[in-house]
């Protein structure tokens, strides 16, 4: 009875009412706050799960820039060294001084050469001057001689046709001696005139031979000028061969002394710098190397993350020596081809067990700022986490506008 009193007293219906308004207050709250958690988790995922879902990221990319290795053309022992590991230079800035005395003394011998090669040709060149003088001398003698031997020719016709009428004129006056018709004096006459003009005729041929004889002799003078003039213009073309040949040595010494001369092919730093004055250095050693300024990022990403990847998308690129600064950029290409089928020894999956792998392919990156921008400095080989925007996709009017032949090779 007296539980029974104890339970229903004021004190304990007051702390059942206070028991039972804690619990309805709680529902309350859950009912009200509920929704909130779920607007606020709603409100602050969706953007994530966007962003999840529109951006491509990868941790294997590195700053990437021009990388020269200088080595000489020419071995010898170095001379000078102008500059220092981490120096900056201009294009055609001196490197390395290789000693020039060597390489002078084969340009002075090669000029020598060169000097005396031209003497020669020269003379031969006279010779040929020569030769051809005699051969025009030796030309207009034979046509001399054949002038000569057509105006022979002409005599002995001229010879033959007086001696012929002579003679018979000598025969009528034998025949009208004997009859008593003409004295013995016109008959001496005729005879003696008919003898003169055989005499003639005779002189005349013998003239055709002693020509004819002649025109042999000059056309055996002639064809030897010609033979010599042959022999002068092969000399000369020897000559100008051994010249030709002496000049190109000249050239070959001259760029060998250029060669010594080792100066940077582009403004850059000079970087790992392993040459001293007093050196001797090999053909092809490596000497230092030059870093151009400007740089960009090789992303290399998963063959399934670049497939709606396009040139011109923006980039958010994070690098591991500036954790709280984030670099502007923009997808510049993609590579035809993953990474492994252009390494020294491609994958050969023809053959043997094949094992599928999920392939890489380097995507170039550049920055919207040069080298960075902000006095930050990003050297090659350095690491980088790029985030590419998938969202943003470029027109192919857009992309043709800033590179033509690149737009071709998207469509």
């Amino acid at each position: 009875m007296s539980d029974d009193n104890a339970n229903n007293s004021p004190a304990s219906r007051l702390k059942g009412l206070i028991a039972k308004r804690k619990g309805l207050g709680s529902r309350k709250t859950l009912l009200v706050l509920g929704p909130v958690v779920l607007v606020l988790a709603v409100a602050l995922g969706y953007p994530l799960y966007l962003r999840i879902m529109t951006h491509e990221s990868t941790d294997d990319a590195f700053v990437e820039a021009h990388v020269v290795s200088m080595s000489p053309r020419v071995a010898g022992h170095v001379a000078e060294v102008p500059v220092h590991d981490n120096q900056w230079v201009e294009k055609g800035d001196l490197l390395v001084q290789v000693d020039q005395r060597t390489f002078q003394v084969a340009l002075d011998v090669a000029k020598a050469r060169l000097q005396s090669a031209d003497a020669a040709m020269q003379e031969a060149e006279a010779e040929v001057s020569a030769a051809r003088s005699l051969v025009a001398q030796r030309n207009a003698a034979l046509s001399s001689n054949r002038s000569e031997l057509a105006q022979a020719r002409a005599g002995v016709d001229e010879y033959a046709a007086g001696h012929s009428r002579d003679e018979n004129d000598f025969k009528r006056m034998d025949e009208m001696v004997e009859a008593g018709a003409v004295s013995r004096q016109e008959y001496d006459h005729a005879r003696a005139q008919a003898a003169v003009s055989k005499a003639k005729l005779l002189s005349a041929r013998k003239k055709i031979d002693t020509q004819s004889a002649q025109i042999r002799q000059a056309v055996a003078s002639a064809q030897a000028a010609e033979d010599e003039l042959l022999q002068a213009q092969a000399v000369v073309d020897k000559r100008r061969a051994e010249a030709n040949e002496a000049e190109a040595q000249v050239r070959q010494a001259e760029l060998d002394l250029s060669y010594t001369r080792i100066t940077a092919p582009c403004a850059g730093f000079v970087t790992k710098k392993s040459v001293e004055p007093g050196a001797y250095v090999q053909v092809g050693q490596q000497l230092l190397s030059v870093v151009g300024r400007d740089v960009w990022v090789v992303a290399n990403f998963k063959e399934t993350q670049i497939s709606g990847m396009r040139p011109g998308q923006p980039v958010d690129i994070e690098v591991d020596a500036y954790p709280d600064v984030v670099f502007k950029g923009r997808v510049d290409s993609i590579q035809r081809g993953t990474g492994s089928r252009f390494t020294l020894l491609p994958p050969e999956n023809a053959t043997g067990n094949f094992i599928k792998v999920v392939q890489r392919v380097p995507v170039k990156i550049v920055l919207d700022r040069r080298n960075g921008g902000n006095g930050y400095l990003l050297a090659p080989g350095m690491s980088v986490i790029p985030d590419v925007d998938l969202a943003d996709r470029p027109g192919h009017d857009g992309l043709a506008a800033a590179d033509p032949g690149r737009a071709t090779a998207m469509q």
